[in-house]
Order: C-alpha cells, then structure tokens, then sequence
C-alpha cells in the first residue's frame, strides 16, 4: 500500500512524497504579464511542497481573462518566470507551469487588446467578471473558427515552448473549471458543426490536439492535464457534460503517456472517477473539492490515485507539508487576500517556526 510519504517518479521528476501545491489564482501580475515583484518568493516559500503548479498562465493575449495574471507568450514573460524557477529549483522544488486559456470567461478590459472574448461558440456563460471598473457581466464570445482553433492549438505549443525556455519542469493545460478547452466538452457551450462540434469525440479533438501538439514540442514527460469531470462551473452544467467524453478523452491522453493527469473532483460518486483510474497508466493527481485533512491519505492508500494537491492549505501555510506530517496546528487562509494586493496573505503567512519564535 502507498502512503502519502513515500517517494514517487512523475516524468523525469523524483518527488520525495506525494503532495503536490494546486494551481491558484493570485492576480498580483504585473500589467505587461510578468510575474510580479513577489512571485519568487511565494513560489520558494512553498518548494516543500515538491511538484509547485503554478497559477493559470495565459498563453496568448486572447488567453486571459481575468486583471493582472502572468502569461507565458513573450520574451520579458520568459524572463521574468526565470527568476520564479530559478529560485525554486535553489529550494529544492520543481514547477510546473499552468497553461490557461480562459475563453468565453474573460472580459475585453481585462485584455492587452481588449478584444472580444473567444469561444467555442457564440454563447455567454451569464456569468459575471470582476473588471477596473467592477462587476460586469461577461460578453458574448466570438465564435473561433475552424482555421482560429488551429491556430490555438499552436499558441499552446508556443507557450509550452516559452515555459521550458523559462526553466519550468513542465506544463499542465487547464483543461478544468469551464475554461477553454473544458468548453470545448460542453455540448450546450459548443454547438460547432466542424470537426470541433457534434459528437463528445470531436468536442474531446481540440484538447486532444493541444496536448499532442505540447508533447511533440516538449516531451510528453513534461505535459500533463488538468480535467474537471461534472463540475458545474462558469456556465457549464452538470448535465452538459458527458461521462463517455472523459472516458474516451483519458484513454486518448493515455496513449501520449503524459507526466500526470490532474482531476478535480467534485461528485459524490466515484464511479467515473474509477473508471478515469482505470484507463490512465500514469500518475494520477487528485483534488477532492469536498476534503477534510483527515481523509487526505484516503485516496492515495487505495490507490484511486497517486499524488493529493492541496490549495488553500498551502497558500496559508508554506511549511505546510512539516506541519501536516508532525500534526502541527495549521494557519487559516485569508479569503480576503486571495486576489490582487501586495505581500499581505501572500508571503506573510508564517511557518510555525516563525509563529513559536515570535511567541518567545
């Protein structure tokens, strides 16, 4: 039987136990899409914590969706996530960068160029955005074109190319949480009649080809995907989606042998969960949205999967995974600092050796 402290072999990655830090939003970028002036250090205080996968990066200008996040596109976004890895890798951590195109979940002054959001089809989420000027309702996208989905397919390998050039480990596409290639899944989100839209084997194609084409660019030893089967999110449906898609999309990715597949699993039964282990041969990162700290072992022990993320534990606590092994007490994360600001709830958690010294 696993345990959450053995050691485990992820791609080319030797990991010295089995957590791993979720991607989080921050929204502290700087405007031009480089890391902000912090990001180096919240990133190391957390190197503990093994495999770091980063906050979700834009790939392109079209990517972003939301006010001050990284992208991963340009020579000074290379650059600046340079000094990120670098220091990582000095404490010991790995990184993995989160490639994220949002899609219809944008906002045109969110944006570089403040263009209309893309999507698979013409069709609002009927979700709201926040943007410089406050909520607003997000706009319906401009449909991609058949020639436009091609095109993303290579702004990924692009930004994949950008990512290792920066130092990263690797990339993990968001293919989760109603973002773009998770749209792409939808029915009622797309409606194409390309060979993008119809049947789920053809909503699957699209990040199908993403992955392929990041794999061939920089080894599928340093691609993996993230998925979030039946999560009613930015729009789309529980019943929008389909469990035959996740069925054939896992075995599809599986043939590439990627590094690792990430699921965020939100429903009560696990009967498609399973059948995700079942088909995937590699390492198998899990995120339950319903978790308690007590039962983060549970899946790794019976080995629905291999490796256990953690987010908002992590971002309240660097020194998480010490005090998590010892049963130390743990800091409690601060909602309001989760999005935009400076150091406050973001470098300033302290570890518990910083709380016991400053106790006296």
């Amino acid at each position: 039987m696993a345990t959450l402290w053995d050691p485990i072999k992820v791609g080319n990655l030797s990991l010295p136990h089995r957590f791993a830090m979720a991607p989080m939003t921050r929204s502290r970028a700087n405007p031009d899409g480089t890391p902000g002036p912090l990001a180096a250090e919240y990133y190391t205080q957390r190197a503990s914590l093994g495999l770091l996968i980063t906050e979700g990066v834009q790939p392109s200008e079209d990517g972003q969706g939301y006010l001050t996040t990284p992208g991963i596109y340009n020579d000074a976004q290379i650059k600046g996530w340079q000094k990120v890895t670098s220091a990582v890798h000095a404490a010991g951590g790995h990184m993995f960068i989160q490639l994220m195109h949002t899609g219809r979940m944008s906002h045109p002054d969110n944006t570089p160029h403040h263009r209309q959001p893309v999507a698979p089809s013409a069709i609002a989420s009927g979700e709201l955005m926040y943007t410089p000027t406050g909520m607003q309702p997000m706009p319906i996208p401009r449909a991609l074109s058949t020639a436009d989905v091609k095109a993303t397919v290579q702004d990924f390998r692009h930004a994949a190319a950008c990512a290792i050039e920066a130092g990263a480990d690797g990339v993990e596409l968001h293919g989760a949480n109603g973002y773009l290639l998770h749209q792409f899944f939808a029915a009622h989100v797309n409606q194409r009649s390309d060979e993008y839209g119809g049947s789920y084997q053809n909503r699957a194609r699209f990040a199908i080809e993403v992955a392929e084409a990041v794999a061939d660019e920089i080894g599928p030893e340093r691609t993996s995907i993230r998925l979030s089967p039946l999560l009613p999110v930015g729009g789309i449906a529980e019943d929008d989606e389909n469990l035959e898609l996740y069925r054939y999309l896992t075995r599809e990715l599986d043939r590439m042998r990627l590094a690792y597949l990430h699921v965020s699993y939100a429903p009560a039964d696990d009967a498609l969960l399973g059948d995700i282990r079942d088909a995937w041969s590699g390492a198998l990162i899990l995120l339950r949205l319903k978790r308690t700290l007590e039962s983060l072992a549970k899946d790794v022990e019976s080995g629905v999967a291999d490796m256990v993320s953690i987010g908002k534990w992590a971002l309240a606590n660097p020194d998480f995974v010490s005090r998590f092994r010892h049963k130390q007490p743990l800091n409690d994360a601060d909602p309001s600092t989760f999005y935009g600001g400076s150091a406050a709830g973001y470098t300033d958690y302290p570890t518990l050796a910083q709380v016991r010294a400053a106790a006296g």
